[in-house]
């Protein structure tokens, strides 16, 4: 079931949650919505899932072609999934995934043995079986956002939405959760989308993210699109951490300090400000002058622990530089605090007002 949105918007009193959204979810594809608080990415699953009306004057929201944007939620067959788990404190485990099951209008309801065999499926599948006869309070954190998950899939949903579903445990427990659910959505393939704000959550699980900046989509792609090949300087900064140069332009160079970049374009006529945004583990350390353009700096704190090394540089023009790298790279270079170094950057990223390169 692919899911369309086209020129959706959204305010609330006055004040712009959504600006012209336009978006196709292919079938089939698990969908992160990316973004800071207050970039809109609740307010659109909130539409998808008929839980909000856009305004007047939006779009359709299709659902396999179908127009469901004056559906309510409950004609869209959508299963929700929300941070807090939302499960019934009186239940036990298999009453609270049969619940949707057994609400159903009569006509529709199955037939209690089905019910049974459904529940104890998707028992099975979120590998609590043992635990049917348990309440809420017994269950971990981890282990009641899958009963909150099975409950939403019962109902056979076309679509699924998950708001913030890991978003209230602890990172450990919220790592081995999102790798499950990337197991089992490869198993289903129901088309869902989730709303999260950690980068690495979205990259490491969905097939595609939506990168989302004050109501507006900054850049849709795959995980490497996105990481890789950022749209705007906005997702390059919001995706990980990145070192900000700023410099200018001039007779078709952008400058940042010792370092000077070939540009073309519109923006080349005129002096203009620029940023150069680099990623730490893209920034090389040399202790001898190397060929290429560098620049000098000092190195003024390494942190050893854990996998990579993490060392911060002060520029020669003020500037607080991240570097990454391996700990083997990091015992080859001898390298050590207060050591004056050159630093030279690999896949660095020009952006102009309006313009990138």
């Amino acid at each position: 079931m692919n899911i369309e949105l086209q020129n959706i918007n959204k305010s609330f009193n006055g004040s712009p949650a959504l600006r012209d959204i336009s978006l196709t979810i292919p079938d089939g594809e698990l969908v992160a919505l990316l973004g800071p608080s207050g970039s809109g990415k609740t307010t659109l699953l909130r539409i998808i899932a008929g839980l909000e009306q856009s305004d007047q004057g939006s779009g359709p929201v299709r659902f396999g072609g179908e127009n469901v944007a004056r559906h309510n939620a409950s004609n869209r067959q959508v299963g929700f999934v929300f941070q807090h788990y939302a499960l019934f404190r009186h239940m036990t485990v298999f009453e609270n995934i049969a619940f949707g099951l057994r609400v159903k209008p009569k006509n529709s309801r199955p037939a209690e043995p089905e019910i049974r065999r459904k529940v104890h499926a998707l028992l099975n599948l979120i590998q609590l079986d043992n635990m049917a006869n348990r309440y809420p309070s017994q269950l971990s954190g981890g282990q009641r956002q899958r009963v909150a998950l099975a409950r939403a899939l019962a109902v056979e949903p076309r679509v699924l939405l998950l708001d913030e579903p890991f978003g209230a445990l602890d990172a450990k427990v919220r790592m081995e959760l999102r790798r499950w659910l990337r197991r089992l959505h490869d198993d289903l393939h129901v088309t869902s989308v989730f709303v999260t704000h950690d980068q690495e959550e979205a990259l490491e699980v969905a097939d595609r993210v939506v990168v989302m900046n004050e109501g507006r989509i900054e850049q849709f792609g795959t995980p490497d699109e996105v990481f890789h090949h950022p749209a705007s300087r906005f997702v390059m900064n919001f995706l990980g951490n990145v070192n900000i140069f700023r410099g200018r332009t001039d007779s078709g160079k952008a400058l940042f300090g010792p370092l000077a970049f070939d540009h073309s374009g519109e923006a080349q006529a005129y002096s203009q400000s620029a940023q150069m945004l680099v990623r730490p583990e893209n920034v090389v350390i040399h202790r001898q002058k190397p060929a290429e353009p560098s620049m000098d700096a000092r190195i003024v704190h390494i942190n050893t622990a854990g996998p990579q090394v993490k060392v911060d540089l002060l520029g020669e023009t003020g500037e607080n530089i991240h570097a990454l790298m391996s700990q083997e790279r990091f015992r080859e270079s001898g390298i050590a605090k207060n050591d004056e170094v050159f630093v030279t950057f690999q896949s660095a990223r020009v952006f102009l007002d309006d313009y990138s390169i």
